[in-house]
């Protein structure tokens, strides 16, 4: 039906995406049942079972389930050791529950197949076609109860063997292999199949045109001719709407054009099309188109989710929360994600699905309603969202309780720390927004007249325990905690490898991987063998990363691993961490001038002060961007107009350079800051002369006012010292008895701690030597 978008953003300097999530609901047992009871009518059985079989199949789709049973029975007392009655009978006891005893039918499918003595990995030629039906009804079982893997495995199974099925059959494997490979971020394999699909349509419909009528009437024969090419017109409209959600997924906008239009002449305005048509529009930047498409879909009309397995209020408000999410409206989004949420709630409510236990047992709920609890992607949503408006401790709830069920994901571990960062970051680093104030310098004046003292604040504030009295493990919003994360998000990425075998990389994630369409064969389609597919790693409920995405996440997990480590006082870690961050082939200038400072920071906390000036060098800075260059950043065609960038850029500059000059500035205030600790006060001097050149005094930060202090003050310049306190800026050096140089800039005290300039994971730390 409609489409849950899933919001990926980063408060620093990832790009945020946007994904999608889909919750089209393919086949439930109805249209394989059919065949079922036609099979339990085989050669080798006489009239009377023939008869019986038979008056079992019409009871059954006429719903009269007890007399189905009543003749299923009988007909098992005549030949008790055909499975596929048993098999019958537990489909039909399904029916006549409401189908509201998944966990009993499959209990009962499992141990048929256990009679049987047939596992799925042992299909291997066509004699195990007669059990297709049996996996199939498995592979749905799995499906509503979201063991995709186990699905897929058995669906690819039987679409190894599709020829000798019935075009039925057929079209129902691959429609439920389509729907996997979509749930799963397979959007190559699904337009593959997709491809079949249509071949598949053509055939079916030039047989139908040619007709066999030989033994038939012409009734008949025109009946299940219309009756085909109604089979045929649904599953053409189906194979539309699906290939623009695969291409929705690849973000291939000028192939998505194609189809919407197509699903917008066959299916009108209904709502899974409008649906379908806003996600559309909503990658393309058209924000407010995206929401026109939304309101004017009539969602009223829709059946509710015990018929159709979806809450479509749910996704109406949590896909109007994306929308404002991209626009940078995060207030309005996370009200959206909250409507969304109570409407979850409420069909959950209604369901029954909750507290009674009855969706641990899959009792009591209907099949196809198992798939309606959305609970835990719009938590995601939610989590990113009030991240990016500053609430990092409402964040930190909802992605912990997300992190249950998505704990594979190395980006959503990441956004934890980055909550943990957030609630943790003093408030010194919003003082530098603006001038900085006096309360960032002056701690408190004690005493009168000649008397009166002014008490400088200390600036060194960061090997503090963050967490005392209680184990780092336990989820809390701490330091310690965000250290456990970003280990987690570290160990969930593949192996580093060697980055000029670009095919090679991410290979262990081959079991999500979609493949290319080149592929011809069939078992290449499903085998996950495509060179494309090895580059993609699962990230759910967002879409899974592919090699250069990878790649921009681990630099962005080990700057806050630097960051954090520097935080806890753990510096020959931070040091690590800063190392491994400038060695990343692609990394960022935005990565790479924070990973100099960490680097800085950590040196002369080792007191390898010399080694710190190496990294301080200005020089080194030549770009603060916050990505790689475009044409690696994203493989997806025709995706240059997609603004989650936007949204996530627009809160970037406030403590970020912003310009290189600026990023060299903050490089030489810290240079002066490690020349003060070696007492090479002269070039100290200059560092900060130079520095304030190159920025406008609002962007000083008050270390550097502390360290002009310090200076003076070692220069025998009390007066000066004590008007560049008054004024809050550093001021000219007039006297010229210690230096020629023109200006003094100065901030801390001989504790020459490398100033805060960044947002990053937060401010940048400042190191105390003693």
């Amino acid at each position: 039906m409609g489409n849950l978008y899933i919001c990926e953003g980063t408060i620093n300097a990832e790009r945020c995406n946007s994904a999608l999530l889909s919750t089209f609901i393919p086949y439930v047992l109805d249209q394989a049942s059919d065949m079922k009871h036609d099979s339990a009518a085989s050669p080798g059985v006489s009239d009377q079972e023939k008869e019986m079989a038979v008056n079992a199949f019409e009871a059954f789709t006429a719903g009269n389930y007890d007399e189905s049973l009543k003749q299923l029975e009988s007909l098992q007392e005549l030949n008790k050791e055909d499975y596929k009655i048993a098999m019958n009978k537990a489909v039909v006891e399904f029916y006549k529950s409401g189908q509201a005893t998944t966990g009993t039918l499959k209990q009962t499918l499992m141990t048929i197949k256990n009679q049987v003595h047939s596992a799925v990995e042992d299909i291997d030629g066509l004699d195990d076609v007669e059990n297709s039906i049996l996996y199939y009804n498995q592979a749905i079982i799995h499906y509503h109860m979201r063991q995709y893997s186990e699905a897929i495995s058995i669906g690819e199974k039987l679409y190894q063997f599709l020829e000798p099925f019935e075009e039925k059959f057929a079209q129902a494997v691959c429609f439920l292999l389509v729907d996997l490979y979509l749930l799963t971020f397979q959007p190559e394999k699904a337009l593959h199949l997709l491809t079949m699909l249509e071949k598949l349509s053509v055939q079916g419909s030039s047989k139908n045109g040619k007709g066999d009528g030989n033994n038939s009437t012409a009734r008949e024969s025109a009946a299940q001719k219309a009756e085909f090419a109604a089979m045929i017109e649904a599953a053409k409209s189906r194979i539309h709407h699906y290939k623009v959600r695969a291409y929705i997924q690849m973000k291939s906008l000028k192939a998505c054009k194609r189809e919407i239009k197509s699903v917008m002449n066959t299916a009108g305005n209904s709502a899974p099309s409008l649906f379908l048509k806003s996600n559309f529009e909503y990658l393309r930047g058209n924000y407010r188109k995206a929401v026109k498409l939304l309101n004017s879909s009539n969602i009223a009309e829709h059946p509710g989710p015990l018929k159709t397995g979806e809450c479509v209020r749910c996704m109406f408000w949590n896909n109007l929360g994306c929308i404002h999410f991209a626009m940078g409206k995060h207030n309005l989004g996370i009200f959206y994600f909250k409507k969304a949420l109570q409407e979850n709630d409420h069909t959950c409510a209604q369901l029954g699905d909750g507290k009674n236990g009855q969706a641990k047992k899959f009792t009591g709920i209907p099949m196809c309603a198992l798939l309606a609890n959305k609970r835990y992607e719009l938590l995601y949503n939610c989590g990113i969202q009030l991240l990016h408006i500053g609430r990092p401790l409402a964040a930190f709830e909802c992605l912990m309780e997300a992190v249950q069920v998505y704990h594979s994901n190395p980006r959503l571990w990441l956004r934890l720390a980055e909550c943990c960062i957030a609630a943790n970051k003093g408030s010194s680093e919003q003082e530098t927004k603006g001038l900085p104030s006096k309360k960032g310098i002056v701690q408190s004046i004690v005493g009168q007249g000649y008397h009166r003292k002014i008490v400088l604040a200390s600036q060194s504030t960061q090997n503090t325990t963050y967490s005392e009295g209680q184990s780092a493990a336990i989820p809390v919003a701490s330091m310690e905690f965000a250290a456990i994360c970003l280990r987690n998000a570290l160990l969930l990425l593949p192996e580093h490898q060697q980055h000029e075998s670009k095919p090679d990389n991410g290979s262990k994630s081959s079991s999500q991987s979609g493949s290319t369409e080149s592929g011809s064969e069939n078992s290449d389609a499903c085998s996950g063998k495509g060179q494309e597919g090895d580059k993609f790693i699962p990230a759910a409920p967002s879409s899974p990363l592919r090699k250069q995405e990878v790649e921009n996440l681990r630099c962005c997990i080990l700057a806050c691993s630097a960051y954090v480590a520097l935080a806890l006082g753990d510096n020959l870690m931070a040091l690590n961490h800063a190392d491994k961050l400038l060695h990343q082939p692609k990394l960022s200038g935005s990565l790479k001038f924070l990973g100099h400072l960490y680097a800085a920071e950590a040196l002369i906390s080792l007191d390898r002060i010399s080694d710190a000036i190496a990294h301080l060098n200005p020089e080194n800075v030549t770009d603060v961007s916050l990505g790689v260059s475009p044409t690696e950043q994203d493989q997806g065609s025709d995706k240059g107009d997609l603004e989650p960038v936007e949204s996530s850029g627009k809160q970037t500059p406030l403590c970020y350079p912003s310009t290189v000059s600026s990023a060299r500035a903050m490089m030489l205030f810290n240079l002066g800051s490690a020349y003060c600790l070696r007492s090479e006060y002269e070039k100290a001097r200059k560092c900060l002369h130079q520095a304030a050149s190159m920025v406008s005094p609002k962007e000083i930060p008050p270390e550097a006012i502390l360290l002009g202090v310090y200076l003076e003050l070692q220069n025998g310049n009390t007066q000066l010292a004590l008007q560049i306190i008054k004024r809050n800026q550093l001021l000219p050096s007039v006297k010229p008895s210690s230096s020629p140089d023109l200006r003094k800039k100065t901030p801390p005290f001989p504790s020459g701690q490398p100033i805060q300039p960044i947002k990053m994971p937060s401010s940048f730390t400042q190191v105390q030597r003693k």
